[in-house]
This record gives structure tokens, sequence and C-alpha cells, in this order.
């Protein structure tokens, strides 16, 4: 592997006249390509040459995040948008010519039958009539990431963004998380209509694209733009009742006891954060600090994730501090060259952080491992709905090691950590939900929008209570959540990725080999399987089964009693 340090990466701007070039010659020679080894050697000649490419964007992509200020790169994002929607005529006379390959059978069995089905749905997604659409759309999302990037405010003479308001809103002092929770509110409105329009344009922009390409709504282009074959937005709705009938009393009766156990006589928004009336767990040490007790763990763990993290650490794959002019969030991305993951993050002294060195470090895991054992790189990373199981799951196996980031506070946070992630799923269907009443009616305005939130938030968060505030009792939360914007209908698949790693943590509570090895066998088989099959050669719990939510469920709660908080 080269000696690289992301850093020192060179960004190289991509030459599309040589990526259109490229793509010519490699559809005329698959054309004349006349035996199965032939083939196999141009798929994988032009795997390299996309990660090429791949490699330069996604270098592109992370200094744009790193800092939204930055001209050049805010400037490289919108040329690489705009000239790689124009190369959707050549890759759709690609997908074409790879469906009419000979020894189709030979190369299912080395590829995996998945990447031709995939490539065979999405065609419909690909046409020139919605190239000046997707350059227009890109706009609006990064037009998007700078209205939200650029917001701050002054916090008791700190200068703070959203996340590092949210530390506040944790503090035991129940006036901080007033003041916090209204300051962070206030940046919200007063960056409201900014947002609403962004959104609207958005919803406009992806329904013209669907109804162009001959579909009844975004939401159906949607599902199959995320690789969902397996499952229809029905079955969606029936995973969502379930979590209604069976999650939402469960979480009620959670925060009615953290109400009694911090001794407050209502639950308002800002209480939800705050678990124990001494305090949240919070970590020690620094982010250095962190990460190598992170390295520690890591190494204990078993001998991949040892080398995993050693390679991270090795190659400098972090971005983790949280400063103003910073991409809000945090995610992991891959760069393809290299074989190398890269984890962004903001840091604001939570336990969020710890849980960063956790569930971002296990999708780099996941790319890490697949990218040794899948032979193209699009078969790395599956659909949004397994890949967030390599990550939930990665935060639950290491929960043994939690005394390195929280001493003698573990237990607490291993208790906040698992009524967190069961108390998170409502509002991730609730937000599932919102999208597709968007969608249902693409001509709404923000008005209407802020009814639709009022009208899931009602049913998914009925313990919801905003204290008064205006603007968030009028439906305005719904525009906190950047997955809205940027990545519509992904937000439903933490919730089924949630459950799934439930399922695997209660098997490791009675055989901790047998869970790792499920778990090693889901990280290995990347995205070459549908989410069935997928789930069934792990030994996963489909969550969408009637009954399994309620039976997953039960093993967590049992677990979380046991603590005895």
């Amino acid at each position: 592997m080269e000696q690289f340090k992301f850093k020192d990466i060179e960004y190289v701007r991509p030459d599309f006249d040589a990526i259109k070039k490229d793509l010519r010659e490699y559809i005329d020679a698959l054309k004349k390509a006349a035996s199965f080894e032939e083939i196999k050697r141009l798929f994988l000649e032009q795997n390299k040459k996309d990660g090429e490419f791949s490699t330069m964007f996604t270098v592109a992509s992370i200094r744009n995040t790193l800092n939204l200020n930055d001209e050049f790169y805010d400037k490289e994002m919108q040329y690489i948008r705009e000239e790689n929607a124009k190369l959707i005529p050549l890759e759709k006379e690609l997908s074409e010519t790879i469906l009419k390959l000979p020894f189709r059978k030979e190369l299912e069995e080395e590829f995996g039958s998945l990447y031709f089905k995939d490539i065979e749905e999405k065609k419909r997604l690909l046409s020139e009539d919605i190239i000046e659409d997707t350059i227009e759309e890109g706009k609006l999302t990064q037009a998007y990431q700078k209205t939200a990037g650029k917001c701050k405010t002054v916090f008791r003479g700190e200068e703070c963004n959203f996340y590092g308001l949210l530390k506040h809103m944790q503090s035991t002092d129940r006036e901080e998380r007033k003041e916090a929770f209204k300051a962070w509110a206030d940046l919200y409105e007063s960056a409201s209509a900014e947002l609403d329009d962004e959104y609207v344009k958005l919803v406009a922009i992806r329904d013209r694209k669907a109804k162009k390409l001959g579909f009844k709504s975004y939401t159906e282009m949607a599902y199959l733009s995320r690789s969902r074959y397996d499952y229809n937005a029905e079955d969606v709705a029936g995973f969502r009742k379930q979590v209604v009938d069976v999650i939402v009393p469960v979480v009620a009766g959670f925060y009615e006891a953290q109400r009694k156990r911090i001794g407050v006589d209502k639950l308002h928004y800002y209480d939800e954060f705050l678990c124990f009336p001494d305090g949240n767990a919070m970590p020690h040490g620094t982010k250095d600090e962190m990460v190598a007790a992170a390295k520690e763990m890591y190494r204990e763990l078993s001998k991949e994730t040892g080398e995993y993290f050693d390679f991270m650490t090795e190659h400098e794959l972090f971005d983790l501090d949280t400063r103003p002019g910073k991409h809000l969030g945090g995610y992991c991305t891959f760069l393809e060259k290299y074989k190398a993951p890269f984890i962004f993050s903001n840091f604001n002294g939570t336990s969020a952080d710890v849980d960063v060195l956790t569930h971002e470090a296990g999708h780099a895991f996941e790319a890490y491992v697949a990218s040794r054992v899948q032979p193209l790189s699009s078969l790395v990373w599956s659909t949004s709905e397994i890949n967030e199981i390599h990550s939930m799951s990665m935060e639950l196996f290491t929960h043994p090691w939690m005394e390195k980031f929280f001493g003698e506070k573990a237990d607490k946070y291993r208790f906040y950590h698992l009524v967190d992630a069961l108390s998170s799923i409502p509002y991730l269907c609730a937000v599932d939900e919102y999208q597709h009443l968007v969608y249902a009616k693409p001509e709404a305005d923000a008005a209407e929008h802020r009814k639709m939130w009022q009208e899931v938030e009602k049913k998914f968060l009925p313990w919801r209570d905003y204290d008064g505030n205006e603007f968030l009792e009028g439906g305005g939360f719904w525009m906190q959540k950047q997955h809205i914007f940027l990545y519509p209908f992904y937000y439903v698949d933490y919730a089924l990725a949630q459950l799934c790693a439930f399922d695997l943590f209660g098997l490791s509570l009675e055989n901790k080999e047998e869970a790792w090895n499920n778990y090693m066998t889901l990280l290995r088989l990347g995205g070459s399987r549908g989410y069935f099959e997928t789930l069934e050669t792990a030994h996963i719990r489909n969550p969408f089964k009637e009954g399994n939510v309620e039976k997953i469920v039960a093993s967590v709660v049992k677990e979380i009693e046991k603590m005895k908080f």
C-alpha cells in the first residue's frame, strides 16, 4: 500500500474529456470482447480508472466540507457535479452494453447477480432529459450546506454552531439547558426563510425529474435509486406501524422515568438530553487522547479491527474538531485509490464524540474489510439500511471498553446509549413519514410542510414539548435534519439498521464469538447481495417481518432494566 497522509494527497481536477474518452473506449472494447476472461479484464481495468476519478472527487468533497468558505473547493464541487451530470448519456450506453454481454452466468458468479440487477433497474434513472435538473439540484444542496454551515452564535462568551450548543443542552443546570435550547432554536429560525426556500425548490426539482423519467412520484424514483428491490413504500409503512405499536409506548415510558429521575414536573425538549440528575457520562481526555484510547480498544477487540484502526491513524484519516465554517454532522467516506476510509465529525465534548469513534469507525471498518475482498469498488458498500448495521453494531460491540473513555461512569454511558438508541427510532420513522407526505404533495409550500411535520410529530413523538417556543411548536423542527435536504428517504434506514444491530447485540450477550462471526460475514458481503439475502446470510432477523420488532426490542429492554438506573 502506498504511503500517504490525507493532508498530503495532491488534488488534481478530473479531466472530463479524458473520462469521456475512456468510457467511449471501454464501451467499444466491451462490445468487441469475445471471452469471459477478456470481459473480466476490462471490468477490472475500468474499475481502477473509475477509482482514480472517484478519489479526486472524494478529496474535493472532503476538503469542501472541512471549510465551506474555501472558494477553491466550492467551485471544484460545482464543476465536478455539473460535468458528472453530463456523463449520463455515456453511462446509459454503458449500462445497455453490459446488459447485452455474453457469458452472463460466469459474470454473475464472479461479481454477483445484484451488480447486474442494479444496472438493469437503474437504466430508468439515466436520461439526458434530467441533466439540467440534476445540475440545479446539486447547486441547491450546496446552497443548503452553506446556509446551515454559516449559522453561529455567541453563547455565554463562546462562539458556537448547532453542535457546539448541544453540549449545553446536557447541562445539569436547567436554566442553561433552556437558554441553549432557545439559542439553538433561534439559529434555525434565523435561517428558516432560506432553508424553507431551498427545500421547496429541491422538492419541486426532484418531483420534476421523477415525472420526466416516467415515475408516478419522486418517492417511487427514490426507492429505485436506493436499490430497494425487496420492499416498497407499503412495506415501510407497515414497519413504521410496528414502531408506533411497539416502540413508541416503550420510549414514552423511558421519558416518564427520566422525568422522575431528573426531578422536573414537565419534561420539555431541552430536558430530553439529560438522563441523570448529576449529569450524563462525559468522556475524559482530549481528542488525541480519545483517539489513542480507541486505538487500544480496537487492538483488543480483534486482530482485524486493530489492523484497520492502526491504518486509520497512520494515514491520518480523521478530521474531528468542530469549527466555524465546517459542514455539520459526521460521515465516513472512502478513497478508492488507497482503499482508505475517511472519518469526518464535529466533536462537541459530549458522549457523541465517543459514538463517532465507534459509529463512523464501524462504517470505515466495513469499507476497509470489504474493499480487500470484493473485486469491484461498486460492491464495497451495500445499501444504506445494511451499511448502518455496520456502524450501529460497532457502537454496541465496543460497550465493554467504555471505561477507557468514561472511567467509573461507563455504566451510565452504556445505559444512556441503549435508551437513546431505542428512543431515536420513533424520530427516525417520523422523518421518513414526513418525507412520504411531502413528496406525495410536491406543490406544497413551506407552511404546509410545517403542518405535515406537526402531524407526524404527534404520532411518533407524543411526549415532545417545546415549552412554548413558537417556531418549533409551529412545525419548524423538521429542518434541523440535514438528511431531509441532502439524502431523501435515507433516514428510516437507521431505524431498520438499529433493530438489526440490536439483534446482533442480543446474540453477543449470549454468544460473543457467534455474534462477531455473523458481523464479519456481513462486512465481507459488502454490496454483493440484496437486502433480504444479506440479512439471511449473516443470520440477522428481518425487521419487516411481523413480530420481529417486538422480539428484538424485548431483549434490549430486558438489558436496560438489568442496569437499574
